[in-house]
């Protein structure tokens, strides 16, 4: 049994709050019959903000990798990836993920495709992989491993010196690896294996039916989609279709899958997306960032396209500057306020449908705690100044990482990380360059 004062429930926050807990799940929700003082958990709880896109070595290019666009950018990142092993793959996770934790989020989709050594090489034991998954657990954060297939460097290319260490030759290796990885992940329910196909450049229209089809249907699975204006017009140049299109015709498009930034968009792809019940994560602090463009929000809340969240390059580990943006862009492209609302934000944070796909999409009017989802929360704190004064239903428009005071994963409270883990990690992957 978890007491709070506070608690976001079925659209509103209600007082005196007990939530029963039974293996890492939310079993009940109700009303404290005798108020504890103190509570169990200090401030106002809510569900745990759910990152469901992230690359978490992108964490390294904080604050530098400034060019021309996104380009540019991308260049210096390959350069990074370059440097990884697993050793500092996992110190560097640890440090990523207890940052994340200590901002309120308490699941991560980790996009991940270093999968072999800079050799090019395979890890004879999914080396990098298995990194990844005890920094989460040694974190404390719940982990969906988006396992990905990486396989051209463009249209008709073949993959670019700094994009090999990604590709798997083919989707049949892509696969076995897949399959294995399944395997030889620890058993831990917090830690989930999904699928990712990188974009539409990067794996063929053919290769991403057969992908889809080689993959169990409970797998939640990722895709970039329509990210900058230069994959739309290549993509139109090689297939005559938008994108969205070709992932439609490939079977990709579900209610298991997430599009990941779906900047631009046609009418045409909002409707498809729309229809099959597809996700789309938004990222606008990268997004922002690498001068990507601001998606067509407004045209997805009215279609009833479910939003998630993610902090992609980590420019940024903050939910609340995510949220804050949504709503941001809209007013700056439409010149209209209040078109994503409150609850929708909170929601949109919230959305755990996108790592784990067997639960319910957040209702957009009515996000909160949930019987059936897992025990996971954050404790906000009222008391800073920023908070002063607004209702906390307003929070996603003024609150901070900072007013973040409590994380729980699972029923369990997540002890506060030290930020020297990520400096450390950071040192080491760029020493030789001090």
């Amino acid at each position: 049994m978890i007491t709070c004062r506070s608690a976001l429930v079925d659209g509103t926050f209600r007082r005196d709050v007990a939530i029963e807990v039974t293996d890492g799940v939310v079993t009940k929700i109700s009303s404290a019959e005798q108020p504890t003082s103190p509570p169990d958990v200090d401030g106002v709880v809510v569900p745990g903000f759910v990152n469901t896109h992230s690359h978490l070595f992108h964490r390294a290019l904080r604050g530098g990798a400034h060019g021309e666009d996104f380009w540019n950018w991308r260049t210096t990142m390959y350069q990074v990836a370059e440097r990884l092993d697993p050793d500092r793959y996992h110190e560097l996770a640890l440090g990523v993920f207890g940052e994340m934790l200590d901002a309120g989020y308490t699941s991560v989709g980790e996009f991940h495709y270093l999968h072999h050594r800079p050799d090019r090489s395979r890890y004879p034991h999914h080396e990098m992989e298995l990194a990844v998954a005890e920094a989460a657990r040694q974190a404390g954060i719940r982990l969906t491993l988006l396992d990905t297939c990486y396989l051209h460097g463009g249209f008709g290319q073949p993959l670019e010196a700094g994009q090999t260490r990604f590709g798997d030759g083919s989707v049949e290796a892509w696969l076995q690896r897949w399959h294995e990885l399944a395997d030889a992940l620890p058993v831990d329910p917090r830690v989930r294996l999904g699928a990712a196909l990188h974009s539409v450049r990067a794996v063929a229209p053919d290769e991403l039916h057969h992908a889809i089809a080689g993959l169990p249907a409970d797998v939640p699975v990722h895709v970039h989609v329509s990210e900058q204006p230069a994959e739309n017009r290549a993509c139109q140049e090689a297939t005559g279709l938008t994108p969205t299109t070709v992932l439609e015709r490939a079977g990709v498009l579900s209610a298991r899958t997430t599009v990941v930034h779906a900047t631009h968009l046609s009418d045409e792809d909002l409707a498809m997306i729309a229809h099959t019940g597809t996700t789309v994560s938004l990222c606008p602090t990268t997004e922002a960032d690498l001068a990507d463009g601001i998606p067509r929000t407004a045209d997805l809340v009215a279609a009833g396209v479910p939003l998630a969240i993610g902090s992609d390059e980590n420019v940024v580990t903050d939910p609340f500057a995510e949220l804050r943006m949504i709503e941001s862009g809209v007013r700056l492209s439409s010149g209209r306020r209040g078109v994503v609302s409150n609850e929708r934000l909170w929601g949109s944070g919230a959305q755990v449908h996108s790592v784990l796909p067997e639960l319910a999409a957040v209702d957009p009017q009515r996000p909160g705690l949930r019987v059936g989802d897992p025990a996971d929360m954050v404790a906000i704190s009222p008391d800073s100044a920023r908070l002063a004064g607004v209702d906390p239903l307003r929070w996603p428009l003024t609150a901070s990482e900072a007013d973040v005071t409590a994380t729980i994963v699972a029923g369990q409270r997540v002890p506060s990380h030290s930020p020297a883990t990520l400096r450390s990690a950071l040192h080491t992957l760029f020493k030789e360059d001090s």
